[in-house]
């Protein structure tokens, strides 16, 4: 511990140097949330993102013989660092509202169906239940069910425990959890999610003593609640390799001329890519990613590891190979940073929990 600005504070520890396996941390509760359905251009279909996504990759990490451990860390202060009070607050009893609505609801998932876009009021939270729901939501493509706040707050603890394992020496760590988190903002969910594990991990660094932090988003999605989360600052690097928001979700952000703002100018670099992006572009991107990285002279790193790059993925369009999720991790080790991997999308079954090995048995033997 060292004295800081008047009171005690961990101290970062560098890291160290041929370390054991990566540990994982696991988020035992995500099987709570299993919403069965949402809506996918009008129609209700099956939900893409489900508990199976986790399983595979679980069973993968011990096939290859990586340990797992439960989440060690409250994150509870560092959730109030990230997001919005009454949002967390909104979050951690949204289901009981909807029971007290109807107790037939627990039958039936919410969804929003009102928002307050351009015009509208948002510093006022409604009274009614589906509007605050609408006022906490950027789509309708988030569904809940009721073990939604166990496993999220699970998951970011989790986030938290890696983070704080990396923090104290360990060269890496790896958060597998369940709802992700990227698209999730300070006072909004989306895209499956709802609280941010990376922005977490990153919050979490930055308490343990790192100066500056860079996050690293290689999901097929922009990172937007990511990006929104640490716009306007200069200790956390967000740099994200993405769809073009032109034709891909979450649209309205991720493009190359969002750069921060304020004290955040010039932290913040978005790395579009049109929809078909071949591997030899897209580590291209990475390569320019990884520079920038080097430029923060970052002493941590978190990456949002989205997986959905993948060329057999059914909801993106780039062309990475299984194979080039190794490459991915060794180049990433190469930047010497320690490093906080944490699950986000990709959904191509049991090809994700190869994908998600190969990166980090990629950046352990490299």
């Amino acid at each position: 511990m060292e004295l800081c600005g008047g009171g005690w504070r961990a101290t970062f520890v560098p890291r160290t140097c041929n370390a054991a396996s990566m540990i994982t941390f696991h988020n035992p509760l995500h099987q709570g949330h299993a919403p069965v359905h949402e809506f996918f251009r009008g129609e209700r279909v099956p939900c893409f993102e489900k508990p199976a996504r986790v399983d595979y990759v679980e069973e993968a990490l011990r096939a290859r013989g990586h340990s797992m451990a439960a989440p060690d860390v409250d994150c509870s202060a560092v959730l109030e660092q990230v997001h919005a009070p009454r949002y967390l607050a909104f979050l951690q009893t949204a289901w009981q509202q909807w029971l007290a609505l109807d107790p037939g609801n627990a039958a039936v998932q919410p969804f929003p169906s009102v928002w307050p876009v351009r015009t509208l009021r948002s510093d006022v939270e409604p009274d009614n239940f589906v509007a605050r729901l609408g006022l906490y939501s950027m789509d309708n493509g988030t569904p809940m069910a009721a073990g939604t706040w166990a496993a999220a707050k699970a998951g970011a603890d989790a986030a938290a425990s890696a983070a704080a394992r990396v923090a104290q020496g360990t060269r890496a760590a790896f958060c597998c959890t369940r709802p992700p988190g990227h698209h999730a903002g300070p006072d909004f969910m989306g895209g499956y999610c709802f609280l941010n594990n990376a922005a977490v991990a990153a919050q979490t660094l930055r308490n343990q003593g790192a100066q500056r932090v860079a996050v690293l988003d290689v999901d097929y999605h922009h990172g937007n609640g990511t990006q929104s989360i640490f716009y306007d600052r200069s200790d956390v690097l967000f740099i994200s390799i993405h769809g073009d928001p032109r034709t891909e979700y979450p649209f309205y952000l991720g493009h190359a001329d969002e750069t921060g703002e304020g004290a955040g100018a010039g932290f913040n670099l978005n790395l579009p890519l049109p929809a078909g992006t071949s591997a030899a572009t897209w580590f291209d991107a990475l390569e320019q990613a990884c520079l920038r990285i080097t430029d923060h002279r970052a002493d941590g790193l978190v990456i949002s590891l989205g997986l959905d790059a993948f060329e057999g993925d059914p909801i993106s369009r780039f062309a990475l190979a299984s194979s080039d999720f190794t490459r991915l991790g060794e180049r990433l080790a190469r930047l010497g940073l320690p490093t906080v991997f944490v699950l986000e999308g990709g959904y191509a079954a049991a090809e994700l929990g190869t994908n998600a090995v190969n990166v980090l048995d990629g950046f352990e033997q490299a």
